[in-house]
């Protein structure tokens, strides 16, 4: 297999994953990694030149990008259209361009109006973390996760296979999809519900008062379903402005949604108050279980005694297993829950081990599905 060179401007959370797992998988190439002089990330790319992760760490986009195969844009979608009319004097007639951005349609527009369309495949890697930055990164962040490509009509079928196949040597699984189904997919799926579930804690937060009785007794299931809130409030505004359309059609169709139940609350329709939680709970479940937009938790419920050192001997007996805790602690609001103990984990193998390592200790042990 011919040795490829492979370019990344912007080397944080996906781009230093998508590098690290070329490596990993012993992917024939050499990376580049491009970073203006004056920026501080300039260490984490001496990192990654320590680690072995990249070959070459670049301050000229035009010089040192214009023998690239493939090129990653990994920086904010904004910031990757400011590189385009650079890349657009260097780049080889058959180099590929590709993002990792949660929008599309906006950067198809701005590739169409460079005139690069022969060379772009749009790229959404369906994972992510609530940290960020190339020290966070990691070789399995994109395993088995979707990986959405949104090829031009004007770009090379071998380009699409090359990339389809880069996707798949990285244990990522790629889905070919129209930019604007993308938008709209992601808008339902992602962008809306972040929205929603930033309206929802600013609800309770207006409704409190000074006692913050509604503080208290959130634990449990509204904190879960509203866990998204907590994100990175730049990247989501970046987000909402980028694909404003699609997320202005979805968030009316919500609100119409809701104007029914209000309706239907209003005539004390109980058939169709039933009819949506039905509906709701059978489509839900039918939802699988793989890595999707909205990181997964893998996170273990216990029953455990109220008793001293409780707490501590289920730590202990984790960590004597090689199991690391991301997060541990008692739940109070258990209106929605089983187990009194909640324990959140870095990752499924994780939560599989520990699962086994407590049962062995005779644990009941909930998960929620």
């Amino acid at each position: 297999m011919k040795q490829l060179c492979i370019g990344f401007i912007g080397l944080g959370l996906i781009g230093g994953s998508i590098a690290k797992a070329l490596r990993a998988n012993h992917y024939p190439c050499t990376i580049v990694a491009y970073e203006k002089e004056d920026v501080s990330s300039i260490d984490y790319l001496q990192i990654a030149l320590s680690d072995g992760t990249i070959n070459k760490i670049s301050h000229n986009l035009t010089e040192d990008f214009a023998s690239c195969d493939i090129i990653f844009l990994c920086a904010p979608i904004q910031v990757n259209i400011s590189y385009l009319p650079q890349l657009k004097t260097c780049i080889k007639n058959t180099c590929i361009l590709t993002d990792v951005g949660s929008v599309k349609s906006i950067m198809h527009t701005a590739i169409s109006s460079y005139d690069l369309e022969q060379h772009f495949i749009g790229g959404h890697p369906m994972a992510g973390s609530e940290k960020s930055g190339y020290l966070n990164s990691s070789e399995f962040l994109l395993e088995n996760a979707y990986y959405i490509l949104t090829p031009t009509n004007k770009v090379a079928k071998k380009q699409v296979s090359l990339l389809t196949n880069i996707i798949k040597r990285i244990n990522a699984i790629p889905i070919v999809l129209d930019p604007k189904d993308h938008d709209s997919i992601t808008a339902d799926i992602s962008h809306v519900p972040h929205i929603i579930a930033a309206e929802l804690v600013n609800l309770v937060k207006e409704s409190d008062d000074s006692t913050e009785k509604r503080k208290l007794l959130a634990a449990g299931g509204f904190k879960d379903i509203t866990r998204i809130a907590s994100s990175s409030p730049a990247m989501w505004q970046n987000i909402c402005i980028t694909n404003k359309d699609s997320i202005i059609h979805s968030l009316k169709k919500f609100q119409s949604n809701l104007d029914q139940v209000v309706t239907a609350l209003e005539n004390q329709d109980s058939e169709y108050l039933y009819q949506i939680f039905e509906s709701a709970g059978i489509y839900r479940n039918q939802i699988p279980n793989s890595k999707g937009i909205i990181q997964r938790i893998y996170e273990l419920y216990i029953d455990i005694t109220d008793e001293p050192g409780a707490i501590a001997i289920i730590a202990t007996l984790l960590g004597s297993n090689g199991i690391s805790i991301k997060n541990i602690g008692i739940i109070h609001n258990r209106e929605f829950e089983q187990g009194v103990l909640r324990i959140e984990l870095y990752s499924e193998e994780a939560l599989l081990k520990a699962k086994k390592s407590l049962q062995s200790h005779n644990y009941v042990i909930y998960e929620r599905s």
